[in-house]
């Protein structure tokens, strides 16, 4: 039962990455009135995301793989910049979730050791 627990918990963590994603995207789109800068934004912003996690935080691929402090860090910002851009794109109640569920995610993956 606690594999279970663990592997869901793995799950979460891979949703939780694509919601950054989807996130920044949304508030890209949503930011403006300005559509250049709505493709910008809605399109750059989750590139500039994707990049940044393939150096730094993908598991099995990244080019400068972080640990310990520098990785904790690094998932702060990037989880808590998908939070802080759906809170500002208008939806409050929805990134506090998306924070909430990523500090319960993080707090099981230290306890498992994931």
């Amino acid at each position: 039962m606690l594999s279970l627990a663990r592997n869901l918990n793995l799950l979460v963590m891979f949703l939780l990455e694509l919601g950054v994603l989807a996130s920044v995207g949304y508030w890209g789109f949503v930011v403006s009135s300005n559509w250049p800068l709505k493709l910008l934004l809605g399109l750059g912003g989750p590139a500039l995301f994707i990049a940044i996690w393939a150096i730094f935080g993908a598991a099995n691929g990244a080019m400068i793989p972080l640990t310990g402090f520098a990785r904790v860090v690094l998932e702060v910002i990037w989880f808590g910049g998908g939070a802080v851009a759906l809170v500002m794109a208008g939806r409050l109640v929805p990134g506090v979730a998306f924070a909430a569920v990523f500090v319960l995610n993080a707090v099981l993956r230290l306890v498992w050791n994931q």
